[in-house]
């Protein structure tokens, strides 16, 4: 039975890596993509952990090789994710999060129609505000840099299939556990994990 790919996005300091890292904590079932990236790593990041941090010239070699599943720029950095990779944890019947934007998700849409998506939003913009200079790790120019993206983040809010507003942490991630159960419970999934059951029930 292959595996359901989510795709959650949302603009910097909605808390969506925290809202992820929570889910994935207690759902051994479900597997998070680390993407490739150029940007060089944060204070405790970890290569091959949280991101694979590559040099541009690698990068565009992979692209070029059609390594890609998705990939786009951010901030001047470059972002991909391995096709091979997630073609692969599918095909085990694991679940699958993609920790994406907006433009990353555009296009795994095209290549996966059944794809699940999944946008986070921040309670208002002052509480986005706050968020970003509480983590202190940016400057001011790069906040403010910040805060203009999320309003473009935003207006692609409507493309997915999911809203959710992360006002209260626990709600949020309560939330998100119900998309992913719900998905796993439709006919579609079910119909294979249940055919033994199905074919005494409706013979």
């Amino acid at each position: 039975m292959s595996g359901s790919l989510f795709i959650v996005s949302a603009p910097s300091g909605a808390g969506k890596s925290s809202l992820v890292r929570a889910l994935l904590e207690d759902d051994p079932q479900l597997r998070l993509s680390i993407s490739y990236t150029t940007r060089p790593p944060r204070p405790g990041e970890e290569d091959g952990v949280h991101y694979h941090f590559v040099t541009r010239e690698t990068f565009f070699d992979m692209l070029g090789q059609g390594a890609f599943l998705e990939s786009a720029q951010v901030y001047g950095h470059y972002y991909g994710t391995s096709q091979a990779w997630i073609e692969g944890q599918l095909a085990q019947g694991h679940d699958v999060l993609l920790e994406i934007d907006w433009q990353g998700a555009a296009q795994v849409r095209r290549l996966f129609p059944s794809v699940l998506s999944i946008f986070i939003l921040p309670p208002s913009l002052t509480e986005l505000e706050r968020r970003l200079r509480e983590r202190g790790q940016d400057s001011a120019e790069v906040i403010a840099r910040r805060l203009a993206s999320a309003r473009e983040d935003m207006s692609h809010a409507l493309e997915y299939d999911y809203l959710v507003v992360n006002e209260r942490f626990d709600e949020a991630l309560a939330d998100l556990r119900a998309i992913v159960r719900a998905q796993r419970l439709t006919v579609a999934r079910q119909q294979k994990a249940l055919a033994t059951l199905l074919e005494r029930l409706l013979g």
